[in-house]
């Protein structure tokens, strides 16, 4: 296992986290309803591993009413969808994604991931920033103050 790590204990190194990690660790969530209900354990983040300018996690959506709602931050993300089937909204768009899918989202873009299907979706998340508090989202709810007709469409289908 590794230990906190911060900039002035170490510099950045290789770095491999056991499978473990995942089983061991309980995942997180939202404690608002409106910002989702899917869960994340974050993997690779400056607070906790000795790694600067990316980090990253598996995202996971349960089956039928799984979903992150619609959100935005400043950086780019990456999803490698690991297993599952759902659907990834950025700017608008549905795109349908299964196992071994890759997506890029632009930095700013307004997106989200749902589950409609029967099995987990499961996602590895990417960010090209050291730690994942830098990451600062903004859910589309939250900033217009009330929930868009296009969310409340897909929750419908939930």
């Amino acid at each position: 296992m590794w230990k906190s790590w911060t900039k002035k204990t170490a510099k950045t190194k290789p770095m491999i986290v056991p499978a473990s990690h995942t089983s061991s660790h309980p995942p997180e969530s939202f404690d608002a309803a409106n910002r989702g209900n899917c869960t994340w354990n974050t993997i690779f983040s400056q607070l906790n591993t000795p790694t600067d300018s990316m980090c990253s996690g598996i995202g996971v959506c349960k089956p039928r009413t799984g979903r992150l709602c619609s959100h935005r931050h400043k950086q780019a993300e990456i999803y490698y969808i690991i297993s599952g089937r759902g659907v990834v909204r950025i700017d608008g768009t549905e795109y349908k994604v299964e196992g071994g899918s890759s997506v890029f989202i632009p930095g700013d873009a307004e997106h989200g991931i749902f589950n409609f299907e029967d099995e987990e979706l499961t996602w590895l998340y990417v960010f090209p920033t050291g730690a994942f508090g830098d990451i600062k989202y903004r859910f589309s709810d939250e900033v217009d103050g009330k929930e868009r007709t296009k969310e409340k469409e897909l929750k419908a289908k939930l």
